[in-house]
């Protein structure tokens, strides 16, 4: 028997975050200084160094590109060994330039992948409630 993949655990921070992705949206945190997201957001904006950022979070463009991946054929966490082998995709989203975000590509190992492939979130559900955000080829 395998143990269940790991579900997040929010926190006062995240929790907006876990909840939209829990209804299949992507949502961010967004500086009410400077109003650049952050992915995840920290006790200062990483933009604008404010240390006071107030963070609003907001709905936003699901869509990306393909930075970098890799193909993931051990796991060193419990929870993955049935999902082996998958691909982690390193996302640049349009919603701003160079805001990262990392995922799971679920159209499998064996898809043709290039640089600059467009993708789009799509979530795993893993638990009653519970979603991740993953990504999805544009095709």
């Amino acid at each position: 028997m395998t143990n269940a993949r790991p579900v997040p655990v929010p926190d006062e921070r995240s929790a907006p975050f876990w909840t939209a992705a829990a209804n299949h949206v992507l949502t961010l945190a967004r500086c009410s200084h400077c109003h650049s997201y952050s992915l995840p957001p920290g006790a200062v904006c990483a933009q604008c160094g404010t240390t006071e950022p107030a963070f609003v979070f907001e709905p936003v463009d699901s869509r990306g590109t393909v930075r970098s991946w890799t193909v993931v054929r051990q796991s060193f966490l419990p929870g993955f060994d049935d999902d082996l082998p998958f691909v982690l995709v390193d996302v640049e989203l349009d919603v701003q330039a160079e805001l990262r975000m990392i995922g799971r590509l679920l159209d499998g190992v064996d898809v043709p992948l290039q640089v600059g492939d467009v993708v789009d979130v799509a979530f795993e559900d893993l638990a009653p409630g519970v979603s991740v955000p993953a990504f999805a080829l544009v095709r």
